[in-house]
């Protein structure tokens, strides 16, 4: 995810907080050091509600992390890879290279994080059984995280995909069909309305309590559902253009490399100007040693571009690379998730080709158009697809 700072690796997953993350925090601590504390535990300083508050802050994302975790790991053993986790202000993120593909790993991968929740639940319920007395600090935190906890289970658990209960919803639905896209179909829709409910409950609760910061919050969830339910059967579509599809298929041979020592303004005039590319592979010594683009010569001054050589823009080793067999959609998925334009293609270790986002999106227009002349229907049978072009 864009905007995140990696803060701790386990599993070999990297770990990261994304700025809203930093957002929620305070909203958070903030909430329940003004509110939710105060009115509970009347006879606390104040320096004690804002202690409990960040402190319990802490604690729930520590919880979500470790409802994420339960997800890679379960992943992880079946397979699939888990590039990182990032916790953000709706919770956390699993960043998996590549979807199940099979229902039953993606039915036992969703239920495991609603199931961690559930056990976190517990275990703060019996600790808040423990002689602690009743208005102490550790009392309130840990009824705290066994409400909040339990509150994650149950919400994580509605049938509306990208939710973990979405996603059991479209594993059992892609068992009985066959057909991945239409399950992915359904349990989008369900997850639409149930975002579309949630902005009416916003809209509702503000009117009904005059809560505004509290019918905010509401609504931003639903929006937030709603657009992802939508983002992941888009992506459900862009996967079923590009099935069977190689990277061979797709990637621009006829590439020329340049030189690391060759000035910007050469690479400009010779290589973007008068061959139209918009990016080329640097190479020295039969060696590729980095990527430059349009985008990388932007950051230069126009002024010293005679006097400036390819490898001071460049983008260096360790590069993101495809190999010329591999399935277009896992190559996308790579363009995607470092947000890269282009990517070099190898065959047996030797430069063969150059992957960019455009091949791929001239691509899943032509099978649009080939699909729709097949079914003669004018309109994408499986609605739009989108996707960024550099």
């Amino acid at each position: 995810m864009r905007g995140s700072l990696k803060i701790a690796r386990i599993a070999g997953i990297d770990i990261g907080i994304h700025y809203t993350w930093i957002l929620a925090f305070f909203i958070i601590g903030w909430s329940l050091a003004q509110g939710y504390f105060p009115q509970l535990y009347k006879s606390w300083t104040t320096a004690a509600y804002w202690t409990a508050g960040f402190v319990s802050a802490i604690l729930l994302f520590i919880s979500v992390l470790l409802h994420e975790m339960a997800h890679s790991l379960v992943a992880q053993a079946r397979g699939l890879p888990v590039s990182s986790i990032t916790l953000f202000i709706f919770g956390g993120v699993s960043n998996l290279s590549k979807e199940p593909e099979k229902p039953g790993h993606e039915f036992v991968m969703a239920i495991v994080g609603p199931l961690t929740s559930l056990a976190l639940a517990g275990i703060f319920w019996l600790l808040s059984l423990l002689p602690l007395g009743e208005n102490s600090f550790s009392m309130a935190i840990v009824g705290y995280l066994a409400f909040i906890n339990l509150s994650l289970a149950v919400f994580n658990l509605l049938p509306g995909f990208p939710l973990d209960g979405g996603r059991v919803l479209r594993s059992i639905i892609w068992r009985t069909t066959g057909n991945l896209v239409r399950a992915t179909d359904i349990a989008s829709l369900v997850g639409r309305i149930f975002g579309w409910g949630f902005i009416a409950v916003g809209v509702f609760w503000f009117f009904w309590n005059r809560d505004f910061l509290g019918a905010i919050w509401i609504a931003i969830i639903g929006f937030f559902l709603a657009n992802a339910a939508e983002s992941s059967r888009q992506e459900a579509t862009i996967r079923e253009y590009l099935a069977g599809a190689k990277v061979e298929n797709v990637m621009e041979t006829n590439i020329e490399t340049v030189s690391p020592r060759m000035s910007v303004a050469e690479l400009v005039r010779n290589t973007f100007l008068l061959k139209r590319w918009r990016s080329a592979p640097v190479v020295e010594n039969d060696r590729l040693v980095g990527m430059v683009s349009i985008s990388d010569v932007r950051t230069l001054p126009q002024n010293v571009w005679e006097t400036t050589p390819v490898e001071r823009i460049m983008t260096r080793e360790p590069l993101h690379a495809v190999n010329a067999g591999d399935d277009l959609s896992n190559a996308m998925q790579v363009l995607v998730q470092y947000d890269l334009n282009q990517v070099p293609v190898f065959s047996q270790g030797k430069l063969v080709g150059v992957l960019t986002r455009a091949s791929v999106l001239n691509f899943l227009q032509l099978k649009r158009e080939l699909d729709t002349k097949k079914t003669g229907n004018s309109k994408p049978q499986n609605g739009s697809v989108s996707i960024t072009s550099p």
